[in-house]
């Protein structure tokens, strides 16, 4: 349970649900945490939950504002020397129509779950490839393989990220630097409760899908084994997951499918 022992990990999102658990699971394994999030009382509240919780960093943060980023790793540059892992877990779900959602959603739920995502991995990057070692780690969706009703904004910035870190892959495969993508399936956490309506208001309701996953902790002990093992890519979810590696053989019946799946 070791696997983290000393590295230090830097978790976006880290207030509440995936990014909370991971949080646990990875000081538990050793890790020292960097916490970040826009709540920094409740990104205190985790930090005093981990183990070792006098070893830990929170700063807030807020993805949208992209131009705060660059200060944001230089002070934990400063503090810690380096980063080892940098999970980009922090983004926003969605409910609402195409037709329904205002485009301020659109870009609201792009400027979160991908831009901002790319602009903290900008800003990090630079000083992995000085020392020609380290891990980025991206929690995106299975949502990044296909869509279903209500989501297209979150589809959206899913693929966006998909796309993105599969040429940064590419890119820095022998520079030391190594990128790993999670899809997570249905996990019980409040993701569906804060997702955004057509009007930008909060759905504050749990899905049925959430309401029968798994747990955020069963989730973090699978994410945490795939990170140890410099994974490249997986997903991680129950029968959900047989759609996404299904839908590109069976295309036909996957479209079929996802006409009358129920998405809340």
């Amino acid at each position: 349970m070791a696997d983290f022992a000393g590295k230090i990990v830097w978790i976006t999102g880290a207030s509440s649900g995936i990014g909370e658990a991971l949080a646990y699971e990875l000081a538990q394994r050793g890790a020292l945490l960097v916490l970040s999030a826009r709540r920094e009382a409740l990104l205190e509240q985790v930090r005093q939950r981990c183990v070792r919780p006098e070893q830990h960093m929170v700063l807030a943060i807020d993805l949208t504002a992209t131009e705060t980023l660059t200060d944001a790793t230089a002070t934990v540059l400063e503090r810690l020397g380096h980063v080892d892992i940098l999970v980009n877990n922090g983004g926003i779900s969605q409910r609402g129509t195409v037709a329904q959602t205002a485009i301020d959603v659109d870009r609201r739920i792009m400027e979160v779950n991908y831009i901002g995502t790319v602009a903290l991995t900008k800003a990090v990057l630079p000083s992995m490839l000085a020392r020609r070692r380290g891990q980025i780690v991206v929690i995106s969706s299975l949502m990044g393989k296909i869509g279903t009703p209500l989501r297209s904004a979150y589809a959206a910035s899913k693929h966006a990220l998909q796309g993105f870190f599969d040429c940064l892959r590419a890119e820095v495969h022998d520079q030391g630097v190594h990128v790993s993508i999670i899809c997570p399936g249905y996990v019980r956490t409040e993701i569906t409760k804060n997702a955004l309506t057509g009007d930008g208001s909060t759905y504050d309701q749990i899905g049925d899908a959430q309401s029968k996953a798994m747990s955020a902790e069963d989730f973090a002990r699978r994410c945490a084994d795939a990170i140890a093992n410099d994974t490249r890519e997986t997903m991680i979810g129950g029968p959900e997951v047989w759609a996404a590696r299904l839908a590109p053989f069976f295309p036909w019946l996957y479209r079929y499918l996802v006409r009358r799946v129920k998405s809340t």
